[in-house]
Order: C-alpha cells, then structure tokens, then sequence
C-alpha cells in the first residue's frame, strides 16, 4: 500500500527541528570551520580554535535556556518517535557541550606543539558532540544505531589522528577492529528483536519493531521468548563495549594509550557517558520487564569490573594506561547505580552526578597530562611527575585535586558521587556488589595516591638536580588563560565536596 499524501504531511508536521535546535546548530559551526580554513588568510588559522570553543559556549547558553524554556516538544517524541526530548536528555545535551569545550580547549594545547591538521580536528570533535546529544535522545533503534556509528566512524579517526606516531596508528587499528566486532554484535541483537517484535504470530507484535514503546510493550509480553533474550544480551554487550565493562573492556589500555591526550579524555568521559545513557534508556524503557535477567548479569559484570580495573591499574607506570584500568573501575561504580535503579528512582540521578563529577576530575588530570605530555605522548609515566608540585606548584595542585576526586577522597566531589551510589546499591539491596565496590576503593587509593607521591615528592636516588637533568622535562608553560580554565574545573570539583545543592536537580 503506497502512503497517502496525507500521511506524509503528517509524518513531515512531526518533523520539529526546533527540538534539535542545538544539534543542527553544532552541524552548522563544524561546517563553518571548514569554510573559515578555506577563505582566511594564512595568518588568522589560529583564531579558528577559539572560535570553536566561544561558539560551543554560546550554543551551550543558548541550549540552557532552550531547555527552561517551556516549548510543546519538552517530554515528547519528534520525528515520527526517533527521538525522545526529556530531562535527561536535556542535561546530557549540556555534558556532552561541555566536554567538547574542554576536548577543544586540550586539543589546542596539544596541537600547539605538533604539525597536524588543526581545524578538521575540533570539526570532528563537533560532529562526534552532535551525534552523542542525538544518541541519548534516540527512541528507535535507527536512530541510536546511526547515530551510534556517526560517533564511533569520528573516533576511529581521532584515536589514529597523530599520524607520525606509531602508538596512535596501532591504537586507531585495535579500536578499528574491536569497535567494528562490537557494532556487529550490536546489530545482531537488534535485527533479533526486529524479527522477534515483528512477528505477527506473537501477541503484541507491531508493525515498528525498532520503536522502543512497541518493543517494551513487546518485550513485556513476551519476557521468555529465546529471540527476545538473545537481542537483548547482545545488545547490552554492544553497549559494554562502549563503558569498558568486563568482558569487554580489553581494547582500553592500549586505545587509551595510543590516542592523542586530548582524544583519550574524550574517549574516557564523553564516549563513556553516552553508553550509561544508553544503558539507562533501554533498561528503564524497551527492556525494563527484564529485570529478572538484567539485575544478576549487570550485578556479575559490575563486579567483574571493579575488580579488573583496579587489580589491573596497580602495576602501571604509564599514567595514560591507568587512567585506562581506573576508568574501567569507575564504569563499575556507575553500573552499579544502574543496576540499584531498578528498584531505587533516584539512583539513575546519582549516575548523572556521578558522570559531572567524573567530567571535571578527569578533565583537571588530563589537562595536567597534555601539558607535561612529552612529543610522544604515549610515553608518559610516574616518573615524569617526580617534584611537579615544586616546579609548577599550579598543575601539582590541580593534578591533586582531580586525583583525590578520582581516588573518592573527602571532601574532594568524587567522595560524595561514590557515597550517593553506594547509598543507592544499599537500599536497593545489593550488598555482595556493595562490598566488592568497597573493597575496589581502598584498592584503588595505592596507585592514586602513588601518582600523588611522584608529584609531590622526589622518589628518585639522585640528587634533585641530576634527577631534573635525567628526566629532561622542560618546565611547561601556563598561561592566563588556561590557569582560568584549569584553576575553575579545580574549584568545581572542591566545591561540589562541600555543597552539592546546585546539581541537587539531577537526584529529585
């Protein structure tokens, strides 16, 4: 049956692009860097970084205010379902911004010192910021699909981006490989509840299998179908490959190693929380009449992955790698608070505090490590941070306080973001998994507080100066501008310690 015209000038009056108001404008400014590299003389290129960052922090204003704003799509669905406006999206519309900011403002740092293409950087950094805000949103598994591979196609590129080092062109392969297996297993489970959900035989079948309100309709009414189980499974391991969790979080040390600086904190923060919003959506909305499976599965991999990332994380010398393995102990953390949301409302708020709070503790780190990265800066190690608080007292402390944040040492913010998740997991019953998360975070404060030492202290048997000479480290640079930068994600992640009020939205 050929649809009428009538069905679509329906299907084209549920096309409201004001409702993605921020993502095409996103589209809009990767475009104008393209054209500004192309008309600009020479001389004026490097103006182009910053004319990505300030643009970002106007959408990102603008993108607060559309979101107070009471406009009729808030709550919604848009584009015929494929996409779903709520709260949560909303916030995450303003993380995914503010990461990009930071990854932009790293990656001029970065940049500053190599000779690489400047401007197609921070346009894919764009694009990959359009497609996560569109991911977390997505209530079809078209849209999350393509939106999905839009993100994982960019980083494929920037993981491999320093093309003179042979870390990055390995990590670029590895991830290649690996992210391309993942996807595969991905679309497996979805093409197994397509065919599941579109089965006119079973009750509740629907002609829009791919639409997660059919499929959570259908899923519910068939929760012992074999299909349904084996979609879903394959589903959530496409997902964990996303997070890091156990078992599929191998490719992260090396990946995380290899890429560019300021890629690595992308991949660790922004990438990261694209797949905790995902796994949110999916099991708060098509496949929450699986709880049954889905609590003991997510509770065992929870573990699993507490326990590798931070047994692993203890013999690393290369700073890069740990933050790997520690990132793999923090999706832990926060699959935990997935798991508890299962009976507990608030404790996917928690998750979203705990992801902010991850953001500026990891961004501090990172940006520390893009200034003392040497040209290769894959080979960053302990080592290189012997007495960083006495030749720059300003990144030892920075470096510091996002560690202790890490660590969830009080009254830094990351203490408050691991104490509302372990409140979470307690009334929602998971003590087994509670004990292990415990256990995982005294674990985790020897080699935290080792890279503490090696800032703060001079473990070497030199003398100070031969130790200075030995390592060549010259003394890096920070200016105004980037002391502002660094020195307010410093205070954030202090004062979110102290007062938690202002983020107190995301748990009520």
């Amino acid at each position: 049956m050929i649809p009428s015209l009538i069905t679509y000038k329906q299907i084209a009056a549920d096309n409201t692009w004001i409702s993605i108001l921020p993502e095409v404008m996103l589209g809009l400014l990767a475009l104008l860097l393209l054209v500004l590299e192309l008309v600009l003389p020479k001389r004026y290129y490097g103006s182009i970084p910053r004319i990505a960052v300030w643009a970002q922090f106007a959408i990102l204003g603008f993108t607060i205010a559309f979101s107070k704003a009471e406009h009729p799509m808030y709550f919604n669905t848009s584009f015929s379902g494929l996409l779903l406006h709520s709260f949560r999206g909303e916030v995450m519309r303003v993380f995914f911004l503010l990461s990009s900011m930071l990854v932009c403002f790293l990656g001029g740092i970065y940049l500053d010192r190599r000779n690489l293409p400047r401007v197609e950087f921070f346009h894919i950094v764009i694009i990959i910021t359009a497609g996560l805000m569109l991911l977390v949103q997505s209530n079809n598994f078209i849209m999350f699909f393509v939106s999905l591979e839009t993100v994982t196609v960019g980083f494929y590129v920037l993981v491999s981006y320093c093309r003179n080092s042979a870390y990055s062109l390995e990590a670029g392969l590895k991830y290649l490989i690996l992210g391309a297996a993942s996807s595969a297993m991905l679309l497996f489970g979805i093409v197994l509840l397509y065919g599941a959900c579109g089965n006119p035989n079973l009750a509740w079948s629907s002609g829009d299998p791919l639409n997660f309100e059919a499929l959570e309709y259908f899923i519910e009414a068939n929760p012992g179908n074999i299909l349904v189980i084996g979609g879903v499974v394959l589903v959530i391991a496409g997902v964990a490959f996303k997070i890091g969790a156990v078992p599929f979080q191998i490719w992260i040390p090396d990946v995380y190693q290899g890429a560019p600086t300021p890629v690595t904190a992308f991949l660790a923060v922004a990438s990261k929380a694209g797949g905790f919003m995902i796994l949110l959506n999916l099991i708060e909305g098509p496949f929450s009449a699986l709880q049954g499976l889905l609590v003991p599965l997510l509770s065992t991999v929870a573990a699993l992955t507490i326990l590798f990332g931070n047994f692993a994380a203890l013999s690393q010398r290369n700073v890069k790698r740990m933050m790997g393995l520690s990132g793999i102990a923090h999706a832990g953390y926060m699959l935990m608070g997935v798991v508890a949301s299962f009976t507990v409302p608030w404790a996917s708020g928690a998750v979203l505090f705990y992801l902010f709070v991850y953001l500026f503790a990891s961004f501090g780190v990172f940006s520390v490590m893009t200034f003392m990265a040497p040209e290769e800066d894959s080979l960053q190690n302990l080592e290189d941070y012997e007495d960083l608080a006495r030749d720059n007292p300003f990144l030892g402390t920075v470096l510091a306080v996002g560690v202790g944040s890490l660590a969830g040492i009080p009254p830094f913010a990351g203490f408050i973001a691991k104490l509302l998740i372990f409140i979470a997991a307690y009334k929602a019953g998971l003590f087994a998994l509670l004990a292990v998360a415990v256990f995982g975070v005294v674990v985790s404060i020897y080699y935290y507080f080792g890279w503490i030492m090696a800032a703060f202290f001079n473990r070497s048997r030199q003398p100070d100066e031969e130790s200075r000479e030995a390592r060549e480290r010259p003394l890096p640079v920070v200016d105004s501008t980037h002391r502002i930068v660094m020195g307010t994600i410093t205070a954030i992640t202090i004062a979110l310690g102290f007062y938690q009020g202002a983020m107190g939205f995301l748990l009520f």
